[in-house]
């Protein structure tokens, strides 16, 4: 393995370690950790990589100025990780035309600034598809739309009603609530005493959604309501409980329990690496896996790390992950997206969408 030293080519990794997102940040760690274990045996163009860890949980002002300083010291040469979209927005002026990102969160789509890669899912992959699916297999046609009140629930939510009144289904009401709430009282007595709806889709992250899951439970809406959401993954269960969870579906593009050769590979690598008391692996962890492996890729075809180099190489750039055969199409990874549903502490595959 190449030893770290001055000529390393050192790389952001900006993910949360505080806040509602925090649950996730020991699994993107890890995952980071597993690429760079197999990355340094012979180094990126022959060089050696160090991860630079930056806590994006915290205020999105914050993180940029963390991002910021480090690009205008030489610390960094690329930025990747899991993050929400109020701190992307942040931050992708702060690195546009100076280093390559990778933001690697699902997101509500639109980003266009050049340099800046995506490699998340979009609502149009995730919830349109799987509105049509809840229609056509489950019957459900009236939903309400519960939400943090910042960008991505916020287009996310406008999203979907549009998708809703294209496939003829309605949408009952939409709620947004502070980002990191810690009660959901009003909410929840708000869709008891509404329209009898068929099910509630949700865009919460992280501990807002174990909170809502386990109070929407305790009321025993779980009963009569289908919960469906593109953000739930294995460490969210097992916070939120078996009990909590029940009905609840899953879109993304990226599950543990994936049974794809491409996936079992990387399975068995974590669990390899680290034992079975590591950090669940998660869609979130994943996610900084294929922003890593997409910034390697775009390295290696543009033989440096450039930002001009990387965008004269980046349209049509493709590779194969643990979520399968990936390609860079106008900034953002093209990729297939399941649908799944809760199973006690995993997720059962049902589909692809």
């Amino acid at each position: 393995m190449l030893p770290a030293g001055g000529d390393a080519l050192r790389v952001g990794l900006a993910v949360p370690l505080q806040g509602p997102g925090g649950i996730f940040g020991p699994s993107c760690e890890a995952v980071a950790a597993l690429w760079l274990r197999q990355t340094n045996v012979h180094g990126l163009l022959g060089r050696p990589v160090e991860l630079v860890l930056i806590d994006a949980g915290r205020p999105a002002a914050q993180v940029a100025q963390s991002v910021l300083d480090l690009v205008e010291s030489g610390g960094i040469d690329a930025l990747t990780g899991w993050h929400i979209s109020s701190v992307r927005e942040a931050v992708a002026p702060v690195t546009q035309g100076r280093i390559p990102y990778v933001y690697t969160s699902l997101y509500e789509g639109g980003e266009s600034r050049p340099g800046v890669f995506c490699a998340g899912e979009t609502p149009d992959e995730q919830i349109a598809p799987a509105l049509a699916w809840a229609r056509d297999e489950l019957g459900l046609r009236r939903w309400h739309i519960v939400g943090s009140d910042y960008v991505w629930p916020q287009r996310s939510a406008l999203a979907a009603a549009g998708y809703a009144n294209t496939l003829g289904l309605e949408v009952l009401s939409t709620t947004l609530t502070r980002f990191g709430a810690d009660d959901f009282t009003a909410v929840l007595e708000a869709i008891e005493r509404g329209p009898r709806a068929d099910g509630v889709l949700t865009f919460l992250v992280g501990e807002d959604a174990v909170r809502f899951n386990r109070e929407f439970a305790a009321r025993g809406l779980d009963e009569r309501l289908v919960r469906l959401t593109p953000l739930m993954e294995e460490n969210m269960l097992l916070a939120a409980g078996v009990e909590a969870t029940r009905g609840v579906y899953v879109s993304a593009s990226y599950f543990r329990s994936l049974a794809t050769g491409y996936s079992l590979d990387f399975v068995g690598d974590y669990t390899t690496a680290f034992g079975p008391e590591a950090p669940a692996l998660n869609n979130q962890g994943e996610s900084c896996y294929e922003g890593l492996q997409l910034l390697s890729s775009l390295f290696d075809a543009a033989g440096s790390v450039s930002i001009d180099a990387v965008l004269r190489v980046s349209e049509g750039l493709g590779y194969d992950g643990p979520r399968g055969p990936m390609e860079l199409r106008a900034g953002h990874l093209r990729q297939s997206v399941y649908l799944a549903r809760a199973d006690v502490t995993d997720f059962d595959v049902l589909t692809a969408l």
